[in-house]
């Protein structure tokens, strides 16, 4: 597993906020591991994520794909594997605190690609402030998010959740 960078000149001038989340795999991409973090900004959140044992891109028999994958904030901040048909069902819906369509959703992230299983991105967003989110979960989904199906985006079964803490 890579380590995020151990300096930024931000990071230490500008953050007053921050929060992680460790993931938890399920059944369906059982070596997946990783992490994300997010970094309050003067005018937003700096999220960065990483993973790897993400499931390499393929078309399925029905013609749906695996990968890249969808993620997003989801309502609950609970990661129950239940019965492992549909895991972690425990987070609920997509967070969506003021109530657009989705592909417009606060939580809503840009997909995953998988890099021989691993994935690592930065991006930035004004959609929320890290103290809005402590508490809530992120889940990484087996397909892309189509980012007008509505509520969810079509993006699949849940691969891995976790839960969105201080740090």
């Amino acid at each position: 597993m890579y380590s995020y960078y151990s300096y930024s000149p931000y990071r230490s001038a500008y953050t007053s906020q921050t929060a992680k989340v460790t993931f938890r795999s399920s059944p369906l991409a059982p070596d997946l591991k990783g992490a994300m973090y997010f970094y309050e900004m003067p005018y937003g959140v700096e999220v960065f994520v990483q993973v790897e044992g993400l499931p390499e891109f393929q078309t399925l028999k029905d013609g749906t794909q695996v990968g890249p994958h969808g993620f997003h904030i989801h309502e609950k901040g609970i990661c129950e594997l239940g019965e492992g048909k549909d895991p972690f069902a425990s987070a609920g819906g997509h967070w969506n605190p003021d109530q657009q369509p989705h592909g417009n959703h606060a939580g809503d992230f840009p997909v995953l690609f998988s890099n021989q299983g691993r994935s690592r991105m930065i991006f930035f967003t004004d959609r929320f402030r890290v103290k809005d989110i402590i508490g809530k979960s992120v889940i990484i989904h087996q397909q892309p998010d189509d980012y007008r199906s509505q509520p969810s985006g079509n993006a699949g079964k849940r691969i891995a959740c976790g839960i969105i803490e201080i740090s």
